[in-house]
C-alpha cells in the first residue's frame, strides 16, 4: 500500500474517539507521525499508546484556550520536528432545545467557543507555522447540519456554518503561502455526538443507500491531507451519502 503521508506530521484534535480517532489512526497507517489531541486524557492516551510511541503522542488540550493550543503546537514541533497537517476536528453538540426562545445563552457561548472559536484558534496558530515553513494542509470539520436550518441544535448549526465561511476566507488568504485549507461536512455518522439511530430511515433520506461511518470521513480527510489534493483549497466536502441533494428519486423501470 502506498503511504500517502510518509514523512508528514499531523495534529488531529478531538481524536480520542469517533471521526478524530478514525482519522488519526488512518494518518498513522499512511506513514504520518501523529499527535492525538483531546480533552479526554484517558481515551486519548489509549489511542496514542495503541499506535506506538515512535508514531504517536498524546497531548491534552482545550481547543478554546489559545495558550493550550499554542502549547500543543510547540509540543508537536519539539516531539516530531514539524507540523504539516492540522485537522481541527474537536467539537461539542451543546444542549437540545425545541425552541429558539428556550436556548440558553451560556450554552450558546460554550458551543461557539469550542466549535467556531476553537477552530479559528487552531487554524491561526497552525498557519503561522506553516507560512514560515513553506506550506501545509489545514482541515476543518463542519457538518451537514450547517446547511440545513432548523431546530434542535440551533447553536451547533450556526457554529458549523461559521466554520465553513472561516475555511473559505482563510483559504483565500493563505493560498499564496502554499497553505491549503479545506472543510469536511459529515452527514449522520454514528459517533460520540450522534443522538439517535437513523439507519432504518437511510433509504428515505439519502441517494446512497448505506449508513456512513467515521472511516468514510477519515478517508476524505486523508485525501485532503495528502498531495493527492495538491490543487484543492477552499472546498467544503459533504460526506453524507448525498443527503444534501434531498431524498432519493425512485424511477420505475420502462417497459
Amino acid at each position: 500500500m502506498e503511504k500517502l503521508l510518509a514523512g508528514k506530521v499531523a495534529v488531529v484534535t478531538g481524536s480520542a474517539s469517533g471521526i478524530g480517532r478514525a482519522s488519526v489512526e488512518l494518518f498513522a497507517e499512511h506513514g504520518a507521525r501523529v499527535v492525538v489531541a483531546d480533552v479526554n486524557e484517558e481515551q486519548g492516551l489509549a489511542v496514542a499508546e495503541a499506535l506506538g510511541n515512535e508514531v504517536a503522542a498524546f497531548r491534552k488540550v482545550d481547543v478554546s484556550d489559545p495558550e493550550q493550543v499554542q502549547a500543543l503546537m510547540d509540543f508537536t514541533i519539539a516531539r516530531f520536528g514539524a507540523l504539516d497537517i492540522m485537522y481541527n476536528n474537536a467539537g461539542i453538540s451543546g444542549a437540545i432545545h425545541s425552541s429558539f426562545l428556550d436556548d440558553d445563552l451560556a450554552d450558546f457561548q460554550k458551543v461557539i467557543s469550542v466549535n467556531l472559536y476553537g477552530t479559528m484558534v487552531g487554524c491561526q496558530i497552525a498557519a503561522r507555522h506553516m507560512v514560515k515553513h513553506g506550506g501545509g494542509s489545514i482541515i476543518n470539520t463542519s457538518s451537514l447540519a450547517a446547511l440545513t436550518p432548523g431546530l434542535p441544535l440551533l447553536t451547533y448549526r450556526a457554529a458549523k456554518a461559521g466554520v465553513m465561511q472561516l475555511t473559505q476566507c482563510i483559504a483565500r488568504e493563505l493560498g499564496v503561502h502554499g497553505v491549503r485549507v479545506n472543510c469536511i461536512a459529515p452527514g449522520h455518522i454514528p459517533a460520540g455526538m450522534t443522538f439517535y439511530d437513523i439507519s432504518a430511515r437511510i433509504k428515505k433520506m439519502q441517494p446512497l443507500q448505506r449508513q456512513g461511518s467515521a472511516l468514510d470521513v477519515a478517508n476524505t480527510a486523508l485525501y485532503l491531507a495528502s498531495d493527492l489534493s495538491a490543487q484543492v483549497t477552499g472546498v467544503i466536502v459533504p460526506v453524507d451519502g448525498g443527503t444534501n441533494l434531498g431524498a432519493p428519486i425512485y424511477v420505475k423501470e420502462r417497459a
